[in-house]
């Protein structure tokens, strides 16, 4: 038989009720429970105190007059307490209710000392081996000897333990007081739930359209008379729907995307010829029939995904299955999405994310390099400052060095964002940098005076074969970054008395193609498809050994490909290596 509503909700509130009445009388039986054991073993605890510092004032153990301590128990709050001296050993070397204590076994082993011995302090409930009698007994460990206060488990002290049953009567009032408020409120609750269901099944056979029953001006009230308005519109928008069918066919075909409604049996109804033309790529053979447009294995997950959810109606106030998810095809990118309506039948949108997903990709993992790069330059500075922080004062010349250490990474950690900056402009923001007519001679004679002091340190021979005029539409800043990185790694990497040349050696309509070289130790050929990419280094530690930031051919390629260029790298055939680019001229 099929419980009602009201059934079910009082149902559910008393298992919960229930669930939390018996969990807090748990809860406070053990809470008694702990809170009288603590206060006995309290008690006992002072007892151990007092008796113990009565033993050390008076070295009683030294003196062997342990048996003093029976003065102590007619002061002693407890009428019935026994109090027990145990050394080290476990020899018993007083007890007040054994005469003949000397006799005593060995107490190493009882469970109280034994937990004293593990925790400092121990108590237990169990029957006196010498008297035959029941005891709570506590015993504590101090530096040369155990003192063990025990109390007889009698009625009186069972009664003491024992928790209080006034809680469980309360509880029980409280749960029949509780009950009766549960059937009125299910009962209220109920009858709104009745009445907005009767709504709901005349209004799904379209037997409705205006509804005069009363509800109560409470939120389930409010809920009902939206949901009236709610019906009213959706009539009003299902008979618009007819006059923008239309207006949809147009649009359709005119979106970037590609679109298709399928009905629940995976029959295309309506399309886009761009959905057409997008999933022609993901087949091996062109599409002839529309019931195998979603064939292809790069649609395996959306098959999953519909054979999942369709047959299964969502319910009021459900939202609708979707999906999104990328996949690749031939080194593009697309997103497909697809929404199952409330008759099964389903929608697929395709989307060419090509770009935006390589730029994801790339800012991803540009944006962890950056936080690996960062992480030298700003431990180095801390470390240096931590080191003349924590020994000052320091002498004068060290604080120099660690000073002129940190500086140093403070530069490579300027240089560092600069040409993060730089890069991400590039890509960014391409379009700002100023175009002008440039005489690339110009720019190749400022390197060489840049770099002019340390080309004359390591002996290098400069060779600039670039004529003047040779004139390209480009940005000044850009174009001296390309030069100043080429020339810069040559002189840090290809080591001193090298040869570096520079020219132009073929022209056209369009470009002008430039040479750049050196004599030093090349790349090892494994490493050259790799060294445009960020932060990629030939040797591990290379760059921040020497200072580089790891970005200087990088920001090469970037503001080449800017002036319409494209650049190489190869090894030349005997010594060195050699880029090779070109620079558009207009």
């Amino acid at each position: 038989m099929k419980r009602s509503f009201r059934g079910e909700i009082f149902l559910y509130y008393i298992i919960v009720f229930v669930f939390f009445t018996v969990t807090v009388l748990v809860f406070q039986f053990e809470r008694e429970r702990k809170y009288k054991t603590s206060q006995l073993e309290n008690t006992l605890d002072n007892i151990t105190e007092v008796t113990y510092k009565f033993i050390q004032q008076n070295n009683l153990i030294g003196k062997n007059e342990v048996s003093r301590v029976a003065e102590l128990i007619s002061i002693l709050p407890e009428p019935n307490t026994r109090i027990t001296v145990i050394d080290k050993n476990g020899k018993v070397l007083y007890d007040s209710f054994v005469k003949n204590y000397p006799l005593m076994e060995n107490h190493i082993a009882r469970p109280e000392v034994v937990k004293a011995i593990k925790e400092g302090n121990g108590a237990f409930i169990r029957t006196s081996a010498t008297t035959k009698q029941d005891f709570y007994y506590y015993a504590r460990l101090y530096p040369d000897c155990f003192v063990r206060a025990a109390l007889v488990y009698d009625v009186n002290l069972k009664s003491f333990l024992k928790t209080s049953r006034i809680f469980i009567t309360f509880m029980v009032v409280l749960f029949i007081l509780v009950g009766i408020v549960l059937v009125w409120v299910t009962f209220k609750l109920s009858d709104t739930i009745t009445k907005l269901k009767d709504f709901a099944v005349r209004a799904g056979h379209n037997e409705l359209v205006e509804y005069d029953t009363q509800f109560p001006e409470n939120e389930l009230g409010i809920i009902s008379t939206q949901i009236i308005e709610i019906y009213n519109k959706l009539k009003k928008t299902k008979d618009d729907l007819a006059n923008e069918k239309e207006k949809l066919f147009n649009h359709l075909d005119a979106l970037d995307e590609g679109i298709a409604f399928f009905s629940s049996s995976k029959i295309m109804t309506l399309s886009n010829g761009k959905f057409i033309e997008i999933v022609n790529l993901f087949s091996k053979k062109e599409v002839i029939s529309l019931e195998k447009m979603l064939d292809s294995t790069s649609f395996n997950k959306l098959n999953n995904f519909i054979d999942q959810h369709i047959g299964k109606t969502p319910g009021q106030g459900e939202s609708l299955a979707k999906l999104d998810y990328t996949v690749s095809k031939e080194e593009k990118f697309f997103r497909i999405q697809s929404i199952i309506f409330a008759d099964n039948s389903f929608e697929v949108v395709i989307t060419d994310v090509t770009r935006l997903e390589k730029r994801r990709l790339m800012k991803q993992q540009l944006t962890s390099n950056i936080a690996h790069e960062l992480k030298t330059p700003l431990s180095s500075i801390r470390g240096y400052l931590e080191t003349i922080l924590e020994n000052w004062p320091i002498p004068e010349e060290k604080q120099k060095y660690f000073l002129e250490k940190a500086f140093f990474q403070s530069e490579r950690l300027t240089s560092l964002i600069n040409d993060i900056s730089l890069i991400n402009n590039i890509e960014d923001a391409g379009e700002l940098f100023e175009m002008k007519s440039i005489d690339v001679k110009k720019i190749t004679n400022d390197v060489y005076e840049y770099f002019s002091s340390k080309i004359e340190h390591n002996k290098i021979e400069f060779i600039d074969e670039v004529s003047a005029g040779t004139i390209i539409n480009g940005n000044e800043s850009l174009l001296f970054s390309v030069f100043q990185n080429l020339v810069e790694n040559s002189i840090t990497y290809g080591g001193p008395g090298i040869r570096i040349h520079i020219k132009c050696y073929h022209q056209d309509e369009r470009y002008y193609y430039f040479s750049f070289s050196d004599t030093g130790s090349g790349i090892p050929k494994e490493h050259l498809p790799r060294i445009f990419e960020r932060f990629y280094r030939v040797e591990k530690g290379r760059s921040r050994s020497t200072g580089g930031t790891g970005l200087g051919l990088a920001i090469v390629k970037n503001a080449i490909m800017l002036h319409n260029g494209r650049v190489s790298v190869r090894n030349r055939p005997k010594e060195g290596v050699e880029f090779m680019f070109s620079l558009s001229k207009k």
